[in-house]
C-alpha cells in the first residue's frame, strides 16, 4: 500500500495543481507564437490547458495559432468587447485549481507555471500571485504594486516630467525597495497573474465594464475579499513591455475612463494598509 501511495504521488508529481492559462488577443500576430511557444515549451511539471480568446483580430492571430500550435484551445470572439470581457469568455469551462491569466507580450524562460502552482498549493491563504516582470535583457519591469490612488495614476503618466510625479510613481511600484521575498500588495498587474479559479469564479472574473486599464487592480480588490494577493520576487517572466497608454491618445483617454470607473466603484472602500 504505501509503495502504490508512493508511487500514485510521484505520478501526480510534486505540484499536482491542474492549471489553466488564457490569453487574449488583438492583432497579436507579431508576439503570439514567441508567446505561446514559450509556455508549452517549458510548462512541464503540471497539467496545462491552455486557450486564447481572439478579440476580432484583423491580421490572421487566430489562424496562425491554430496552424501553429493545434493542442491551444481557440475561442474567435465575434467583437472586441475589451481585455476582461476576453478573458471571462471561458470562465464557465474551466475545470482547473490555478488560472493564469496572461498577455500575449509574456515570454517564460522556466517552468513558472508550475513553480506557481505549488507555490498556491503550499500557501492556502493566498489567492492571487504575479511573478517579477523584467525585460529580455534581465533587467527589473517596476509594475504597480499599491492600491491605485489618484496621485499613484498622475505619477505614472507624467513621471518623465521628475519631481513629485516620479517620487510617486517609484513609491507605487516598489522601484526604490529591494524586495526580495513574497510581499503583500495592493495591485496585481494583469500581464501575467495566478488566481485560484474558484476566487476568478466567485467574484465573476473581470468586471467588463473596463474596456481596458484598472481591470485588474479592480480584480485584485475583489479577490482580496476571499484571501492574500501577493507579489512573487522568487519567480520572474519576460515582458515585452509598450505601455501603450503613453504614446497614444486614444489609449490615454481609454486609461483615463477606467480611472474614473475604477475610482467610482470602490470609493468609500478602505483599502489594504501600505505594505511595510
Amino acid at each position: 500500500m504505501i509503495i502504490r501511495i508512493v508511487y500514485f504521488e510521484l505520478k501526480r508529481g510534486v505540484f499536482f495543481l491542474k492549471a489553466s492559462l488564457c490569453i487574449v488577443t488583438y492583432n497579436n500576430r507579431d508576439n503570439i507564437s514567441a508567446a505561446l511557444g514559450s509556455i508549452i515549451e517549458k510548462t512541464k511539471g503540471t497539467e496545462l490547458s491552455v486557450y486564447i480568446c481572439d478579440n476580432a483580430s484583423s491580421d490572421g492571430t487566430p489562424d496562425i495559432v491554430e496552424k501553429e500550435f493545434p493542442q491551444v484551445t481557440v475561442i474567435r470572439n465575434t467583437e472586441n468587447r475589451g481585455f476582461g470581457s476576453g478573458h471571462n469568455t471561458i470562465i464557465n469551462v474551466l475545470d482547473s485549481d490555478v488560472h493564469f491569466i496572461v498577455n500575449p507580450d509574456i515570454m517564460l524562460t522556466c517552468d513558472t507555471v508550475t513553480q506557481m502552482c505549488g507555490f498556491m498549493k503550499d500557501n492556502p491563504d493566498i489567492v492571487m500571485a504575479v511573478p517579477k516582470f523584467v525585460y529580455e535583457n534581465g533587467r527589473e519591469q517596476f509594475t504597480p504594486k499599491l492600491t491605485p490612488t489618484l496621485r499613484y495614476m498622475l505619477g505614472g503618466r507624467f513621471e518623465r516630467f521628475g519631481g513629485v510625479f516620479r517620487k510617486w510613481r517609484r513609491e507605487y511600484t516598489f522601484a526604490d525597495r529591494n524586495v526580495t521575498e513574497v510581499t503583500d500588495v495592493g495591485f496585481c498587474s494583469g500581464c501575467f497573474i495566478a488566481i485560484r479559479t474558484d476566487i476568478f469564479k466567485r467574484v465573476g472574473g473581470f468586471d467588463e465594464r473596463y474596456f481596458l486599464y484598472s481591470e485588474d487592480a479592480d480584480l485584485t480588490r475583489m479577490a482580496q475579499q476571499h484571501g492574500r494577493t501577493v507579489y512573487t520576487p522568487q519567480f520572474s517572466v519576460i515582458h515585452l513591455w509598450e505601455r501603450a497608454y503613453m504614446k497614444s491618445c486614444k489609449y490615454f483617454f481609454i486609461q483615463i475612463s477606467s480611472m474614473v470607473k475604477y475610482f467610482w466603484k470602490w470609493r468609500g472602500t478602505k483599502k489594504r494598509k501600505k505594505c511595510e
